[in-house]
């Protein structure tokens, strides 16, 4: 069901609640194969449940998705051999070096040792990690910590990405290297990424498509030209002025300046 016309993630009335709060509210989405998309919304709004969720991490209180053809509740080892996931909170074992680290994940995932150490020096150095391979992740930056997530969610070659924040708190090096090499990525392998973010600018340069969530609901989906034509704004505006068109977050300037000033509004 989720692989057909080349979809390679698809929910129906995807849904997460905690107690009283619904995080997530009967989400459906369509993504299809060899897109970068971007998942947009204020802090809060349900990204990282919606991951957690996509990802077979956490289970849906009611619907479901499936990512790669298959559902995430009933077939979720399936999921989790043909993604890559880098969360937000990076877990990695930090007396390990980024070889070791990288090698660990490709044994659980069951590649051969031989075919293992064929893809680590090329993908680290892609990654600009080929000099501080064998350091130990104890002494590395975010940056370098992230881009060692990343090439651990890369060694064995999956079908889908899912990134939570990928740019988040690194510099702007670090995250040019990481957009090369997920751009060649799509370009070169069909790999899908599937990656959130709040930074408007990031998203507008670097997504063929996106999603805008608010309060757990889908409020918006499609390329940022069709986006701005929704919005009923002109062609030359920028994303974070649709975005806040679609949340309807729209900051009333003579208001704020007044809080600020301890001027009452006119």
């Amino acid at each position: 069901m989720g692989g057909e016309d080349g979809l390679v993630i698809r929910t129906e009335s995807l849904t997460r609640r905690f107690g009283s709060l619904v995080a997530v509210d009967r989400l459906d989405l369509v993504v299809r194969k060899g897109v970068i998309f971007g998942f947009l919304g204020p802090n809060g709004a349900g990204k990282s449940t919606t991951i957690n969720m996509l990802t077979s991490l956490l289970p849906p209180s009611a619907g479901t998705a499936w990512v790669a053809g298959f559902d995430i509740q009933r077939e979720p080892l399936e999921v989790k051999r043909r993604i890559g996931v880098v969360p937000e909170e990076l877990s990695l074992y930090e007396r390990l070096t980024a070889s070791e680290q990288v090698e660990l994940v490709g044994r659980l995932h069951g590649l051969p040792h031989a075919e293992i150490e064929r893809r680590i020096p090329p993908l680290l150095e892609l990654l600009e990690l080929g000099d501080s391979a064998d350091k130990m992740i104890l002494d590395y930056s975010h940056g370098m910590r992230k881009k060692t997530a990343l090439a651990c969610a890369l060694i064995h070659a999956p079908e889908i990405l899912f990134l939570d924040e990928p740019f988040e708190g690194i510099d702007p090096i670090s995250a040019r290297a990481v957009k090369e090499v997920l751009r060649e990525m799509v370009s070169q392998r069909g790999t899908t990424v599937f990656f959130s973010t709040h930074v408007m600018e990031l998203a507008e340069r670097f997504c063929d498509q996106v999603g805008i969530i608010n309060k757990g609901q889908l409020v918006g989906v499609g390329s940022i030209p069709e986006l701005r034509q929704r919005a009923g704004l002109p062609p030359e505006a920028p994303l974070e002025d649709v975005f806040i068109r679609t949340v309807g977050a729209e900051i009333e300037d003579e208001g704020l300046l007044g809080w600020l000033t301890g001027k009452e509004p006119t």
